[in-house]
């Protein structure tokens, strides 16, 4: 089975097109995707409440993966296919239930010394870190924004501060695509997820060009 990352940003907690991207990955991804929720606001208290209170990236870091969490738990509640799952075993399982599983990233992340404990690495670097232990086929970040190329590379989104600074990093360190989706793009998701664009090879054997 070919598994697909996608990265629901923060940001579409509140907008109008939520309900449309949630339900073309619970369909068309089901048993196949591996949601990862953004921070959204629930990052930003943790980066105000850092500024006001002065603890290290240390906290803030482990507190945005909770904001992560917070998300996530919203996300699952809106939709039965759905379900919470904090290791590789537990989405193993949800993925052969034909269900869609929805990281919770707090246990994994904090027992791998190697992921740097800074606002350098958000839910996208984690995602790209995800798509890697799970020897994913496919990394998909939905943003809200305007997309003109889905095929973009990391280092131009990193220009354009789409994605944290070590998302270029991390996606070279996996074996697999990425793609990047926007506002109005959630079609072009379920017509990806409904293909067998898993079983393509990478676009760049190079890794960070992919």
């Amino acid at each position: 089975m070919s598994v697909v990352v996608v990265k629901l940003g923060g940001s579409l907690a509140n907008s109008d097109e939520l309900p449309q991207w949630l339900d073309v990955i619970a369909t068309a991804g089901a048993g196949k995707v591996v949601l990862v929720p953004g921070g959204g606001a629930w990052a930003d208290e943790v980066r105000e409440a850092q500024k006001r209170d002065g603890f290290d990236d240390r906290v803030a870091h482990r507190k945005a993966l909770r904001a992560m969490e917070r998300y996530g738990k919203v996300l699952a509640g809106m939709r039965v296919n759905l379900v919470l799952a904090d290791d590789i075993a537990s989405i193993d399982e949800v993925l052969r239930n034909g269900q869609v599983a929805v990281w919770r990233p707090f246990e994994m992340v904090v027992a791998d010394a190697s992921i740097p404990q800074t606002w350098d690495v958000t839910s996208d670097s984690l995602s790209a870190w995800l798509a890697r232990e799970l020897g994913a086929a496919l990394l998909v970040l939905v943003k809200s924004v305007s997309v003109p190329d889905p095929k973009i590379r990391a280092g131009e989104m990193m220009k354009k501060g789409w994605v944290d600074a070590c998302f270029d990093e991390f996606c070279a360190s996996g074996n697999f695509r990425h793609r990047v989706f926007g506002t109005g793009d959630h079609r072009q998701l379920a017509r990806m997820l409904a293909g067998r664009i898993a079983d393509t090879p990478p676009d760049d054997a190079t890794g960070s060009g992919r």
